[in-house]
């Protein structure tokens, strides 16, 4: 008796517990981050989660309570938006009525994805709330790798070859401290240093007003887009009726690199006022200047009408929000589709100074050790002579 009891509370305790398990992407799969300025079209990660009980069964009608972070800030080893590390990328609350949440995002850095997820049942004590956080490991792009081992290589020759012009025996003029060799190597290193320190510093402007001038060109994306005839500009009370519905779109239209835009979305009857729920939404944000989709959902509204999420930007340029509207098929009430479409524009943000250095330092580094490696080559290869 007593094994019988001792066995099954092994079993009991060793079963599995119901949680989030990540569907998409797979473990094996190798995930890359966004790459800027690439001249191949680029599409956003589909993430799946699926809420399952003891047994593997995906839990329905469960609400998503989700957070994305970015992966954290490493001081040593920064990313190409190092504005936005360990800040929120995504916050959003929905239904998923078979128990599994499809959102596509794009992933900014490399890195390890904090994914929070809080699911509850929209029956109560159908089942119990899950709390649960995931990580989603993001790869660095190889290519990267490769170019920066390819300026390695080219900095220690550099110091290489300074260091076997030093390393040789020179004379040292009276009243002199070094060569006259020795004095202009080190004379063009300074120069190199400098250059690259404005460089760095003249980029980090460069691209701050580029941002800037992204927003003087909002003008002329928003013509353009006016002139289709099946998507509606919303203006800056966020309000459109159409088809005895009232649409609000509402939220930031300007935001900042690193910071969460707050998006809401309600629908209404025009006349009674009375909230319009299980309506398909089809969100989209895309990036004006290059056409990359940053964020894609599709969703219904609540019962109250209303749909609400929170969204991070990492791109300092004007983005398009877009949100089609349209009728389920077996319901009562039929229009046709309606897309709303809204201009956010977001300031980019230039990095610490601390950043900018960082490569600097490397690239300095690399340049020493190379000299060093010169030095003793050339003082070896004397005392065998």
């Amino acid at each position: 008796m007593v094994s019988v009891v001792f066995y099954s509370f092994i079993g009991f305790s060793a079963s599995p517990a119901a949680g989030v398990r990540l569907v998409n992407p797979a473990p094996a799969s190798q995930i890359v981050p966004f790459e800027a300025a690439s001249s191949t079209p680029q599409s956003p990660v589909k993430l799946v989660l699926r809420a399952e009980d003891a047994t593997g069964k995906a839990l329905e009608n469960a609400k998503f309570n989700l957070e994305v972070f970015n992966p954290p800030h490493n001081p040593w080893f920064t990313t190409d938006f190092p504005i936005v590390e360990g800040t929120k990328l995504l916050d959003m609350e929905t239904i998923a009525p078979k128990g599994e949440l499809e959102v596509e995002q794009m992933l900014p850095i490399r890195g390890n994805y904090q994914i929070k997820v809080n699911v509850t049942p929209v029956v109560p004590n159908a089942f119990t709330p899950i709390q649960q956080t995931l990580t989603l490991p993001v790869a660095e792009n190889s290519v990267k790798y490769r170019n920066f081992a390819i300026l390695a290589v080219i900095l220690l020759l550099v110091g290489l070859g300074g260091g076997w012009v030093i390393g040789g025996r020179q004379a040292i003029a009276p009243g002199e401290i070094a060569p006259q060799q020795v004095r202009l190597l080190l004379s063009g290193l300074i120069v190199v240093a400098i250059a690259s320190l404005l460089f760095v510093n003249i980029s980090a402007e460069v691209a701050q007003s580029q941002g800037a001038g992204h927003s003087h060109s909002h003008e002329h994306h928003q013509h353009h887009d006016s002139g289709s005839t099946t998507a509606v500009q919303v203006d800056n009370t966020g309000i459109v009726r159409q088809q005895g519905l009232q649409l609000q779109l509402l939220g930031s239209t300007n935001t900042t690199v690193g910071e969460t835009a707050a998006l809401q979305l309600k629908l209404t009857d025009e006349k009674t006022n009375q909230p319009i729920p299980d309506v398909v939404l089809n969100i989209k944000t895309v990036m004006l200047e290059d056409g990359f989709v940053n964020f894609a959902y599709n969703t219904v509204t609540d019962s109250t009408g209303q749909f609400s999420w929170e969204q991070g930007f990492f791109d300092g340029a004007p983005h398009k929000l877009q949100v089609e509207i349209a009728p389920q098929p077996n319901a009562e009430r039929q229009f046709k589709p309606i897309q709303l479409e809204k201009l956010i524009d977001v300031e980019g943000v230039s990095p610490p100074l601390n950043v900018r250095l960082i490569s600097l330092v490397y690239m300095t580094a690399f340049v020493i050790v190379g000299l060093l490696l010169g030095l003793q080559l050339k003082r070896n290869l004397a005392v065998h002579s």
